[in-house]
């Protein structure tokens, strides 16, 4: 018996410097989407990136018409043709849509690719900022994930503002 009052009162006694600890802990959130979508190096790499893969986009645009035109043609010009002349066409559209596809793949593949390290870049220096306000802030502690938060401890405006300051 004399144990277990020794014990809660250990037990009491570190739950209350716990407590005392933690009401002069300073906790703040990131809310990364947020940052990937509205911070002005984010607005930049995107238009980067839609100059950069534009042609790609407009060729495959171009070759999924033609695909279509093919495909119409075969369809509207097919019982008139010949037995060897319609099987040439659906060989072609079969073909062409073949490339169609690899060349769709190969794009989104290109694309994610140049998104994912844009994105990483981006958050190399969101981080870097957000190390610097949680140092000269006097931060604990900063969450970029939580189920709840209050808009009293959200520090995202700062880094975006600062985001945008530093690409001046």
């Amino acid at each position: 018996m004399k144990y277990f009052y020794s014990t809660f009162a250990v037990l009491a006694l570190s739950f209350g410097i716990a407590t005392a600890e933690a009401a002069d802990l300073k906790i703040g959130f990131i809310d990364a989407e947020r940052v990937n979508r509205e911070s002005a190096p984010a607005e930049r790499a995107s238009k980067q990136l839609e100059k950069e893969f534009a042609p790609r986009a407009q060729e495959l645009q171009r070759r999924e018409n033609q695909i279509k035109a093919l495909q119409s043609q075969l369809e509207k010009e097919a019982m008139t043709m010949s037995e060897s002349e319609r099987r040439a066409k659906e060989q072609e559209l079969a073909r062409m849509n073949l490339d169609f596809q690899r060349m769709q793949r190969e794009y989104r593949e290109d694309l994610n690719l140049r998104r994912n390290q844009e994105l990483s870049a981006l958050f190399e220096r969101a981080n870097r900022i957000i190390k610097q306000i949680a140092e000269a802030e006097k931060f604990d502690l900063i969450l970029q994930e939580a189920v709840y938060r209050s808009p009293r401890i959200d520090i995202t405006d700062k880094v975006l503002k600062a985001l945008s300051a530093e690409g001046k």
